[in-house]
């Protein structure tokens, strides 16, 4: 579509330009037979053909200007969706990962967890180890019942009983309190190897956010590179038709007897 326009417009510049070179001809010819009147005619039918196409072409370019500035605004919208999607895109599957890695520890943790108490609670009780006291209760009821002293050792042993079930009693207590405290002491060492993990998984986030952020800023610094490449080349575009469109009418005015001899 682009060159189809191109030719036309080439074709159309090339059948006004012979146009213009053919009326030059006439008005020449009338001044040199004469013919004052048919001569101003022709003149002024140049000059306003002259404006006509000066502003035609004028027009054309600030057209395909336009054009070009919009080619590059939607080019550049274009890169941007692209590149938030592509963006979008790699953080949810970061995202998704980051969540794959907390599911797959939190499930190791609960299995090794389980695994671990299951052992604790197979961990048999230590032997036991008595107080003095009652070693002492237990030798002294084993004197009296070999003097046959029957009532006093009975009396001796049920308190040695007594005070050997508060010692087992004591005995187990510190058993679940060892247990439950290597119990608590493993989810401590899981709960901060969880932390590690989501300290690394935010690191990376963050991380992530900033490449972001300089991509975007080095797309927006390529745009607008090429957006003030764009302007500065068509204002030299601008300033270079405004100096041709001034310097021909200079011409024009200056020596239009050497007008038809430009035109051929």
């Amino acid at each position: 579509m682009a060159a189809n326009d191109i030719a036309m417009g080439v074709t159309e510049d090339s059948a006004v330009q012979d146009f213009l070179q053919i009326l030059e001809e006439h008005r020449r010819n009338c001044e040199k037979q004469g013919k004052y009147v048919e001569a101003e005619i022709a003149k002024n039918r140049l000059d306003e053909l002259r404006e006509h196409e000066e502003n035609r072409r004028r027009e054309a370019m600030r057209s395909r200007q336009i054009a070009e500035r919009l080619g590059v605004e939607e080019a550049h919208m274009l890169e941007f969706q692209q590149f938030n999607a592509l963006w979008d895109k790699r953080m949810a599957e970061f995202e998704q990962k980051s969540a794959d890695l907390v599911q797959t520890m939190r499930e190791r943790h609960q299995a090794e967890i389980n695994e671990y108490l299951r052992q604790l609670q197979q961990e048999p009780l230590k032997r036991p180890k008595f107080s003095k006291e009652l070693l002492n209760l237990r030798r002294i009821q084993q004197t009296l019942a070999k003097q046959k002293q029957y009532s006093e050792a009975h009396k001796v042993k049920l308190k040695g009983d007594n005070l050997e079930a508060f010692e087992l009693e004591k005995m187990r207590n510190q058993h679940q309190v060892r247990m439950q405290t290597l119990a608590e002491k493993f989810k401590a060492k899981q709960e901060g190897e969880m932390l590690a993990l989501e300290k690394r998984i935010e690191s990376g986030r963050e991380e992530q956010k900033k490449q972001r952020q300089m991509d975007l800023e080095r797309l927006l610094q390529r745009y607008q590179n090429v957006k003030t490449e764009l302007e500065s080349q068509q204002n030299i575009e601008r300033i270079r038709s405004d100096k041709f469109s001034k310097f021909t009418n200079r011409r024009k005015n200056d020596r239009p007897w050497e007008t038809g001899a430009h035109a051929r």
